[in-house]
């Protein structure tokens, strides 16, 4: 119980369906699922809960050193498992939480059976013979700027994140995500994102795994999604209609589609 009230953690839909673990992005917590919820909750049991540092979980466990990198979160993801007694999940993770799922899944390979990865990066950073979107120096900058004023950095990129500029309310939502998250633990969190490099856990991957990517993304771009697509053997990869990084926020019934199809192929 003491790992469901630090994760925050949410258990909805048919206790006899096959259980699917929705874990969010940078600066967003659970909450950003709700769209995704329905299209779900009916013939699986849907697990949802926030990262340390993130949401309404629990502050006081948060520590640097621990989430210094994505080894960190999961094992947040496995401890939650754990704490349900969970087997061959299916794991959706959004942005860096694809991430994070291939390394908990690496961790404690009987919990998890399937992933599913929206707009995921193994690495924002470019390198040889390698399309991450951003040069170190954009990612140093980038940083320097979260550190200096996160509530202006908030501001400014999350519209940016999101896109979809004619849907200004969307950007607006994930601005009041970032901005309601503890500033030292989003740098912290930033930090270990923006520089994280998982190329090489890629390969590791043995459960079916999709991966979606949209046809923009600034955060993501298509290089990526292929990249990813091709790095993990026998993944099956779906460009969505969608612009910017949250299609399940700004493209849901595409983004649910893919992922009920998958579903539905994986039983």
């Amino acid at each position: 119980m003491d790992i469901v009230r630090r994760n925050n953690v949410t258990v909805t839909g048919n206790p006899r369906g096959r259980v699917v673990v929705l874990a969010h992005g940078f600066g967003c917590d659970q909450n950003m699922w709700r769209l995704t919820v329905p299209a779900l909750e009916r013939d699986h049991r849907v697990v949802l809960f926030d990262y340390v540092g993130s949401g309404r979980s629990d502050l006081a466990a948060f520590s640097e050193t621990r989430y210094a990198s994505l080894d960190g979160y999961a094992r947040d993801v496995v401890e939650v498992c754990e704490a349900l007694d969970l087997r061959d999940a299916v794991f959706v993770g959004h942005s860096v939480s694809a991430m994070i799922g291939v390394l908990a899944a690496d961790m404690a390979p009987e919990r998890f059976g399937s992933l599913v990865m929206i707009a995921p990066s193994p690495r924002y950073i470019d390198d040889e013979g390698y399309r991450g979107g951003f040069s170190a120096q954009d990612i140093d900058e980038l940083l320097d700027s979260l550190e200096s004023n996160y509530l202006g950095w908030s501001a400014t990129m999350a519209p940016v994140i999101m896109g979809n500029a004619d849907r200004p309310e969307l950007g607006e939502e994930l601005t009041n995500s970032f901005c309601a998250t503890d500033p030292d633990m989003a740098r912290v969190f930033a930090k270990t994102t923006f520089l994280s490099d998982t190329r090489d856990e890629l390969k590791t991957v043995s459960v079916p795994t999709l991966v979606l990517d949209c046809t923009q993304d600034a955060i993501a771009p298509r290089e990526v999604g292929a990249f990813v697509h091709q790095a993990v053997p026998g993944s099956t990869l779906v460009t969505l209609d969608a612009t910017g990084h949250c299609p399940h926020l700004s493209a849901p019934e595409a983004t649910n589609q893919a992922i009920t199809q998958f579903l539905a192929g994986v039983r």
